[in-house]
């Protein structure tokens, strides 16, 4: 099913026009860095790398050895709201560093701080490497290109193969059919659930918000924002989990915890929506599993649907403050579509790249744990392609953080009517939050 994707005509003028509102004096004309790509005494350039991903260095060695004249040095950094923070301090000084590895949601709030460059010019030409989707999440909608995408993570479902059969329990390939058999399994097994509702990850709702239909932040050719976090496709989905809980039919513990690792490795959790990074978490959290679990699709909201969410992701940006612009996006470039630097990065950071090409069976093999599943990535691949373009904003940490507190207390009381005002403080918070930056902003 071909995916329509909602674009976005703005300039790289209007998204900075809140940061403006909050008194950056960068000026837009320095986020294109400099072209002087000589080293400052006719040497190699030397460039430097902000990541957090594991044995990101080993990637860069190869790099290295084959581009004397460009040097990458990876500075390893913590993830998440962290190195947000850290970026947009490092830009208000003006020693941001060169590349930035930068998660799809954090993308415009780093875009509206003026911490990236537009290299369109440089690495425009390789979007036919990614698909549609993807592209959209680096391109915020406009002919700018503010980074260019490292890896993937579409939604799936993983579930345990011998407890479904040993239960007479189906895939489902639709919500409504998730429902019954997560009535089903707890009718079977009284003392286990089908999965869990997390409140203590907002990433894996934002996903599923996603598949629905759900655009939380939009804007315009003017630059004026449009928050509807509380629409009528993340609604469904905090109904659709809310009722569930209510009705104890799904758990309502978070996961990555003591309890929840053991729920996976005992069987007491028979199921797990989650992406294609799931496999390494298996091996951690459930160590006794292995070789059980089966992947398939996420469930349908509509029956003949082909479409997923994504929960997480990343790419390689330009800093507006690199001298070396065009060598910095050269590395962007290699790294994320290179075919030896694509195994490279499967092989060390272990991720699942963005581009196609790095999708085959060239390059991945079936994971360990899910060597009863021989066609595991061909699948993945598959759903990959499905992938609906998210619409990220520049307060998504305000945004999350507003979910763990309010679907935080939801969940505890199992109550579906505290996920939908769960919902609407989520909005409001946002909303405001936006506004008091001095963003123009309406509710959607």
């Amino acid at each position: 099913m071909k995916m329509s994707i909602h674009r976005h005509q703005i300039s790289r003028r209007s998204i900075l026009a809140g940061a403006a509102a909050l008194g950056l004096t960068s000026t837009l004309a320095a986020c294109g860095g400099s072209d002087d790509d000589s080293g400052e005494s006719g040497g190699p350039v030397k460039l430097t790398y902000w990541s957090w991903a594991p044995n990101m260095e080993k990637v860069a060695a190869i790099w290295n050895k084959k581009n004397p004249d460009i040097t990458v040095t990876v500075s390893k950094q913590a993830s998440g709201g962290e190195i947000v923070s850290k970026l947009i301090t490092a830009k208000k000084a003006g020693n941001a560093p060169d590349l930035i590895q930068v998660e799809y949601q954090s993308l415009p709030t780093l875009v509206s701080n003026d911490v990236l460059a537009d290299i369109s010019k440089y690495v425009g030409d390789v979007k036919s490497e990614f698909s549609e989707g993807l592209w959209h999440m680096v391109t915020l909608g406009t002919d700018a290109v503010y980074s260019v995408p490292q890896d993937s993570a579409p939604l799936m479902f993983y579930y345990r193969e011998d407890l479904f059969k040993k239960h007479g329990l189906s895939v489902p390939k639709t919500w409504t059919e998730f429902a019954e058999v997560a009535r089903a399994a707890k009718k079977a097994v009284p003392d286990a659930y089908l999965t869990t509702f997390s409140s203590n990850d907002p990433g894996l709702f934002a996903g599923l918000a996603q598949q629905a239909g759900g655009k939380w932040w939009t804007v315009d050719g003017g630059g004026k924002w449009s928050v509807g976090i509380d629409d009528a496709g993340t609604k469904k989905v905090a109904e659709f989990w809310g009722g569930l809980v209510q009705e104890g039919v799904i758990d309502n513990q978070p996961m990555y915890t003591p309890a929840w690792n053991n729920a996976l490795n005992k069987g007491t959790h028979l199921a797990w929506v989650s992406a294609v990074w799931a496999p390494g978490v298996l091996i951690s959290s459930a160590p006794d599993t292995k070789g059980k679990w089966r992947m398939a699709p996420l469930p349908q909201w509509k029956s003949g649907d082909n479409t997923t969410g994504s929960w997480g992701g990343s790419s390689t940006g330009v800093s507006s403050d690199s001298k070396h612009a065009e060598a910095a996006a050269k590395f962007a470039r290699w790294i994320n579509t290179d075919p030896e630097a694509l195994a490279a990065l499967v092989k060390y950071p272990a991720v699942y790249p963005a581009a196609t090409k790095g999708q085959s069976g060239d390059i991945l093999t079936t994971p360990e744990f899910f060597s009863n599943q021989k066609d595991f990535y061909t699948t993945a691949a598959q759903i990959a392609g499905t992938t609906a373009a998210s619409a990220w904003g520049p307060n998504v940490q305000t945004a999350y953080t507003a979910f763990q507190d309010g679907f935080g207390g939801a969940t505890k009381a199992k109550k579906e009517a505290q996920f939908v005002s769960a919902l609407a403080t989520m909005q409001k918070k946002t909303f405001d939050d936006m506004k008091k930056q001095g963003f123009e902003v309406t509710e959607a």
